[in-house]
């Protein structure tokens, strides 16, 4: 005789945890596809209205374009190109500068911002000149670097640089700041010097910080491309919005918008991804409360 296995007991406890916690992913679920017809909503609604206000002379569609308009002039820059040439090499061109701004501002800011939240002599020193040019506008040192670099590559990634530099410089300098004195004092009890805490403490207590920061900072390189594609440029985004206000070709303008809009939330989505990725460690919100 064979004696049988033991049949697992579930606790009522556990039954009852399991089953909360298929509930809440079911209302997770049941949330965004809410939020995403509401979403699909909003766009249609907005859309239908447009058109529909300039279909019957509510609106001038000469000042204001059209929805379908739009549509066609994308359709046509897609398959015929533009007057500065294919399309896609305009994208390529206006991204190619917002990711170069992008990166060297990046690297720049988090660099200083940690040097002066951890070196208070550099702070005082230079402090007042980091708000002395964070208050000079960005439109005119656009036409500075428009005359020291020419029309390439060259001066929009400079004016893209400023924009990202003061969004990551302030936050890397805050976070900086904000490190709990006791986690370095207790690093410096454990023997680690002055460059290991800076490594392994303040870094990644003000990283929560500095990727917040890189949230706008693209955005920002990507407006530092496009504005100083429009106030010169032989090529990129910038140039088709000032060739189609020009023209008096709103639809134009709206059409490169659409495009600059789209190549920001793709990125953006991406890195919201990365930052996913490197703040895993970081505990979950006890509360849902608090998301926009």
């Amino acid at each position: 005789m064979t004696a049988s296995s033991p049949v697992p007991v579930v606790s009522p406890a556990a039954t009852r945890a399991n089953a909360d916690a298929r509930t809440v992913k079911v209302r997770a679920r049941r949330r965004r596809i809410l939020v995403n017809i509401a979403r699909v909503s909003v766009a249609v609604v907005f859309l239908g209205a447009w058109q529909l206000t300039t279909a019957v002379g509510i609106l001038d569609p000469f000042f204001f374009g059209q929805p379908s308009a739009i549509v066609d002039q994308l359709v046509q820059w897609v398959q015929y190109g533009t007057d500065a040439g294919s399309l896609w090499e305009q994208i390529g061109i206006t991204l190619e500068e917002a990711f170069l701004g992008f990166g060297i501002g990046l690297v720049l800011g988090v660099t200083c911002g940690v040097a002066f939240g951890r070196v208070r002599l550099l702070s005082e020193i230079f402090g007042p000149y980091i708000k002395i040019m964070n208050s000079i506008p960005r439109i005119v040192l656009g036409s500075i670097f428009l005359v020291w670099l020419g029309l390439g590559i060259p001066s929009k990634v400079a004016l893209a640089v400023v924009l990202v530099f003061f969004a990551v410089f302030f936050n890397a300098y805050q976070g900086t700041r904000e490190v709990d004195r006791n986690y370095m004092a207790n690093a410096r009890i454990l023997g680690a010097s002055r460059s290991q805490v800076t490594r392994q403490v303040v870094l990644p207590s003000a990283f929560t910080w500095i990727i917040a920061s890189m949230h706008v900072s693209f955005g920002f390189a990507l407006i530092g491309a496009i504005v100083g594609e429009f106030l010169g440029a032989q090529r990129g985004l910038g140039l088709l919005i000032q060739q189609a206000q020009g023209s008096f070709n709103p639809n134009g303008v709206f059409a490169a918008m659409v495009i600059i809009a789209a190549v920001a939330l793709i990125t953006e989505g991406f890195i919201g991804l990365l930052e996913k990725k490197l703040l895993a460690w970081r505990p979950p919100a006890v509360s849902a409360g608090a998301e926009l």
